[in-house]
């Protein structure tokens, strides 16, 4: 299968030079146009995608090629892109930054390889006039695999700073493809983590991504941006597809009773092949009426889109729900899953709702599944910066100074609703907050770098972590989180 999907990959030479403002300016003025637009986060970025989505009206995601591999970088794309007009995909970093010690190894420039994408760059102009030819020069030559279709210029001061630039660059033979002025409502506000995401701002992010979609649309040039989209290789691979992904994982071993207080343990052996639809095994066809409970809201915001998908392909029906306002959980959950997000911005409004912390913990109690990343961790724990949470994790949380941030390679230690003991998986941390302890009697993950050590409980059916993953790395993690949510 080919996918001809015309896409763009908006890059920097370095973090801070615009690339989210011209990439989801881009995106909408685009949509503004009557365009389908895909939009595209290099990365394990979750915030940035939210404003793509406001700007396109789809769902953003994510394309990382340490979490999922080299291999499904291209399918996801396609995935995604799938019926639409024009992609977009916003890079991570410098062009040529990836992750440490991995040479280019889940950097823009890599994935806009294994897309065959043209790449612009955007540079921020307002310290250099001449110096830009010299900058553009050496990200053009680099790597003669990037092919460089065009510059935009960002935060220029004036007409003649302009036309000082474009002279610089006439020697280079990128063509300038937009000029952008600095424009302080199109400067979304940051904290601890990065961007404030797009659910807690409301009307404001949409104003800031009009406020993009318009500096796009009068700096840039939309048809040379579309025609060089047009210009980018065909892509010969099949999309993505969460149904043929868990037909093609390995089978879940045999769901077994989960035992008060102790981590669960496979049995020798593994099951039959799962298919969608058979009889104990329904698939999307052949919904049952499973419920897993999703948490949303502005506190939890951290989701892959590819997650809901494959637990509604391997049978369950996906309700997401808001810990902030609703006090009880989705009727008929039988299991729960509490993605990221900044639970710490909201540990009072969080630990107001006691209803809906006892709902939860009494879930956990009678040993339904539970998976909690990061900040689903710390609303499991006894208590977060002095704030009662659910209590179902016997450790305390707290806000720390220190930044944990880098991708990880982890192995299960335990057993779990998630994965069997041994399973290797690639994720990926970002917090700058501290568990302690911050290991139970069943750690979920080992990690060898930046430091062996483990991380993280499993206790009951609970599977409590810092770490994010990406489940179309492991499609087998929601088959098998579905299957016990079927047996607890």
């Amino acid at each position: 299968m080919t996918s001809s999907v015309p896409r763009l990959v908006i890059a920097a030479p370095s973090s801070g030079s615009g690339k989210t403002t011209v990439a989801t300016g881009l995106m909408a003025a685009f949509a503004a146009r009557g365009l389908a637009v895909s939009a595209h986060k290099v990365g394990p970025d979750y915030i940035d995608p939210g404003y793509h989505a406001l700007a396109t009206g789809r769902v953003g995601r994510n394309l990382d090629a340490y979490l999922c591999g080299p291999e499904l970088v291209a399918p996801l794309f396609a995935h995604g892109a799938r019926g639409c007009d024009v992609a977009v995909v916003e890079g991570v970093m410098g062009l040529y930054d990836g992750a440490a010690g991995e040479g280019e190894l889940a950097s823009t420039a890599h994935v806009a390889k294994l897309l065959r994408a043209p790449v612009v760059l955007v540079v921020d102009a307002s310290s250099q006039s001449r110096s830009v030819a010299a900058l553009v020069h050496g990200f053009v030559s680099w790597d003669p695999e990037v092919w460089v279709g065009g510059v935009i210029l960002n935060k220029v001061a004036s007409d003649r700073h302009e036309e000082l630039l474009r002279g610089a660059l006439e020697s280079v033979g990128v063509p300038v493809l937009g000029v952008l002025r600095r424009v302080a409502q199109v400067e979304t506000p940051s904290r601890h983590l990065g961007l404030v995401p797009v659910a807690e701002r409301g009307a404001a992010a949409v104003e800031a991504v009009a406020a993009m979609a318009a500096q796009v649309e009068a700096g840039c040039d939309l048809e040379g941006l579309l025609g060089l989209a047009r210009s980018a290789g065909a892509l010969s691979c099949a999309a993505w597809d969460p149904v043929d992904a868990l037909v093609s994982s390995p089978p879940p071993p045999l769901p077994v009773p989960i035992t008060r207080g102790s981590a669960p343990s496979a049995p020798p052996g593994g099951s039959a092949p799962w298919t969608p639809g058979r009889p104990g095994r329904p698939g999307p066809q052949t919904p049952d009426g499973l419920t897993v409970a999703v948490a949303g809201g502005v506190a939890f915001t951290f989701s892959y889109a590819e997650h809901a998908e494959l637990l509604a392909a391997a049978g369950a029906e996906v309700v997401v729900f808001d810990p902030l306002r609703d006090e009880e959980l989705p009727e008929g959950a039988a299991g729960l899953v509490i993605g990221g997000g900044f639970p710490e911005m909201y540990a009072g409004e969080l630990s107001a709702n006691e209803p809906l912390r006892k709902a939860v913990a009494a879930l956990a109690e009678r040993g339904a599944p539970v998976a909690a990343e990061c900040a689903g961790l710390l609303y499991l724990c006894r208590e977060l910066d002095g704030q009662p949470m659910c209590g179902v994790l016997d450790a305390s949380a707290r806000m720390s100074e220190r930044l944990t941030l880098g991708y990880r390679d982890a192995v299960a230690v335990s057993d779990s609703v998630l994965a069997g003991a041994g399973t290797r998986m690639r994720g990926h941390e970002f917090h700058r907050t501290v568990v302690e302890p911050g290991a139970g009697a069943a750690p979920a993950w080992g990690m060898r770098a930046p430091v062996r050590r483990v991380e993280g409980f499993v206790q009951q059916g609970v599977h409590a972590s810092y770490l994010h993953t990406h489940w179309a790395a492991e499609p087998g993690v929601a088959r098998r989180f579905v299957e016990r949510c079927r047996t607890s």
